[in-house]
């Protein structure tokens, strides 16, 4: 009876316009996707550390009725042993409208930028991308974007120019990959566009001074 009830729930869910605008923005930053071992769908996780507390929890309100748990504390040992507080996660259920989203982000397992990332960017889904990965440098906005190549950096600026009239560069951040940066006026015009959405505690990464 129980298993009815929740397959019955299940079925009734649907990703709303704000869901799965965040989901967009969580994907192109920290968000993850897995479809585990002899699983048939995707469920979502979300991570970030300690001092993102509010932005995880913020996150969680967004997707309550696909989540099971509030978000937990992830737990690490160090060299003695010693338990220690990592990050604040939680994860959705597994359902077919998120294995929708898996197939798009997701080519045999690697994170990829999709081809039609452009319709699906939003304001909302700018922002919450900006709050995973974006930080603010000399009044300049830039996003870690290391785990994505280069031609799909170039399809990340090309989504903006089209939807945003946004102009974005990159460059070679050492070692660790490609990062994308918005000059001074072009930060300007996207903070004018997240600048609704952004959370509280993490509005120091759009306080763009005169």
């Amino acid at each position: 009876m129980q298993t009815l009830i929740l397959q019955k729930y299940k079925d009734s869910l649907k990703l709303n316009q704000t869901q799965i605008s965040v989901l967009i923005g969580s994907m192109l930053g920290d968000g993850t996707m897995r479809v585990g071992k002899n699983a048939l769908n995707a469920n979502l996780k979300i991570e970030q550390g300690l001092k993102q507390k509010d932005y995880v929890f913020w996150k969680y309100e967004v997707f309550k009725e696909w989540v099971t748990t509030p978000p937990k504390l992830s737990m690490r040992y160090d060299e003695n042993r010693t338990p220690y507080a990592k990050s604040w996660w939680f994860r959705t259920i597994r359902h077919p409208k998120l294995t929708l989203f898996h197939k798009m982000f997701y080519k045999y397992g690697i994170k990829i930028v999709p081809k039609n990332i452009a319709d699906l960017l939003d304001p909302l889904a700018l922002a919450a991308w900006i709050m995973d990965d974006g930080s603010l440098n000399k009044n300049r906005i830039d996003i870690s974007t290391y785990s994505f190549k280069l031609e799909e950096i170039k399809l990340l600026q090309k989504a903006l120019l089209k939807r945003f009239a946004l102009e974005s560069n990159f460059y070679q951040d050492r070692d660790k990959g490609l990062r994308m940066y918005f000059r001074k006026t072009e930060t300007q015009k996207l903070v004018s566009l997240i600048s609704p959405y952004i959370i509280p505690n993490l509005a120091y990464k759009i306080l763009v001074t005169p």
